[in-house]
C-alpha cells in the first residue's frame, strides 16, 4: 500500500464533524492507504511521529477508527486509512460508582468523552501480565474497540474487587452491570 497524506481523509471527515458517529459499518471504501498516525500506548495520537495537539480533529478520528481483525482503520465513504494501534485506542480516565454487590453501575468515561457502563455489551476485561501478575484492565467502548483503564480509575476499580463464584469455582471480580466480571482465581 502506498503512504498518502490524510489531506482527503481531513476533506471527508469535515462532512461528518459534529454530527455524532457516523455510520462507518456502512462504508466499505475500496481505496485503502496506509498512514503514519500511531495511537501510542498511553493514549497520544502521533502522525508522522509528531504528537497531534488539537483534541478536535483526535476526537474528530476518533468517531471514524474501525477495527478489522487485528488491524484498525480510520475510515470514510471513499477511503480507508490502516493506522497502528499499540495497545487500545481509547483511555478509561474517569470512572463513576453507584449502586452496590450485585446492584453495582460502572460507568467509565473515555479520553474522548463517551460514556459506557460495563455491562454485557461493553464487557471488562483483564490481561494478566505473565511475568508480574498484574492485571491491565479494558473496557469494551464500541465495535470491538476497547479504552484501558488509566492508573488512577484501576485504583478506583481495585477497591471494588470481591469474592464470587462461576461454575463452582471462587474467583475475585468486579460487578457491574448485573455481570460478575473475573478478574482471576481466588487462591484459597
Amino acid at each position: 500500500m502506498v503512504e498518502q497524506a490524510p489531506y482527503s481523509l481531513l476533506a471527508e471527515l469535515e462532512k461528518v464533524k459534529d454530527k455524532g458517529l457516523p455510520p462507518i459499518h456502512l462504508w466499505h471504501p475500496e481505496n485503502v492507504n496506509d498512514i503514519d498516525m500511531v495511537i501510542q500506548k498511553n493514549g497520544t495520537w502521533m502522525y508522522l511521529g509528531t504528537p497531534i495537539t488539537r483534541q478536535r480533529l483526535v476526537r474528530l478520528f476518533s468517531t471514524v477508527i474501525r477495527r478489522e481483525g487485528d488491524e484498525f482503520f480510520l475510515v470514510t465513504p471513499v477511503e480507508k486509512c490502516r493506522i497502528t494501534v499499540e495497545d487500545a485506542p481509547f483511555q478509561a480516565v474517569l470512572m463513576e460508582n453507584s449502586g452496590s454487590g450485585k446492584k453495582q453501575k460502572l460507568t467509565f468515561t473515555t479520553d474522548m468523552a463517551e460514556q459506557v457502563v460495563a455491562d454485557e455489551s461493553h464487557p471488562l476485561r483483564f490481561d494478566i501480565d505473565e511475568t508480574s501478575g498484574e492485571p491491565s484492565p479494558y473496557v469494551m467502548v464500541r465495535d470491538g474497540l476497547e479504552a484501558k483503564l488509566v492508573r488512577s480509575v484501576y485504583y478506583q476499580l481495585a477497591e471494588l474487587v470481591v469474592d464470587g463464584t462461576v461454575d463452582g469455582e471462587n474467583w475475585l471480580g468486579i460487578w457491574s452491570g448485573g455481570i460478575f466480571f473475573r478478574i482471576q482465581k481466588h487462591s484459597s
